[in-house]
């Protein structure tokens, strides 16, 4: 049975969303895109007509796009696994700020396909993609010379063999020579 306390509850969740939603002039069909969900599940948390999420990805994401703490919702309860923001998540997050974009205005400026993605490694659920041209476009939107992005890329490109088993001791020179080659492609890409 549900409780006048847990309708004010769902009430206030529901009606922050619809504020935010209304005072950054956001189409609820591009915020469903950016934490994925449907559109539809956007109306039915707004209206009410279901109970406003209580599961902490989607509270997370909601949060994330909202440039808010995930706390500030009584539906969220923290999670058993710590959200590890790494450097790179703080530094995107700070060449967000130094643009004086809101997070909002930085998912519009990447693909559709993308938004989500972005929301995710904000929110410190996954590192930078693995996928060069994805980690271009960020550094494109940011402003950021490729460069500047070429190191953090290697990091977790470094991160990723050494979880796939590769001996980084034993393979010095063909790392090296790996990366090398990388950081060449690069810098000529970007002049």
């Amino acid at each position: 049975m549900t409780t006048n306390k847990d309708s004010i509850i769902r009430m206030k969740s529901s009606e922050m969303l619809y504020n935010f939603l209304e005072n950054t002039h956001l189409h609820k069909k591009d915020f469903a895109q950016m934490i994925g969900v449907t559109l539809s599940y956007v109306y039915n948390l707004i209206d009410e007509t279901i109970p406003f999420s209580t599961r902490s990805t989607t509270l997370e994401r909601i949060a994330t796009v909202m440039d808010i703490s995930p706390e500030e919702f009584v539906e969220y309860k923290i999670p058993q696994d710590p959200i590890l923001i790494d450097e790179t998540t703080e530094f995107i997050r700070e060449k967000q700020k130094e643009k004086n974009l809101s997070t909002v205005q930085f998912l519009k400026s990447f693909p559709r396909k993308q938004r989500l993605e972005i929301v995710d490694i904000l929110r410190g659920a996954r590192p930078i993609p693995l996928d060069w041209e994805e980690v271009s476009v960020i550094a494109s939107v940011l402003d950021v010379s490729k460069e500047e992005m070429y190191d953090f890329w290697e990091e977790r490109m470094r991160q990723l063999l050494k979880t796939s088993g590769f001996n980084f001791d034993s393979n010095q020179g063909l790392a090296n020579a790996m990366f090398a080659c990388a950081r060449n492609y690069v810098y000529k890409e970007s002049k």
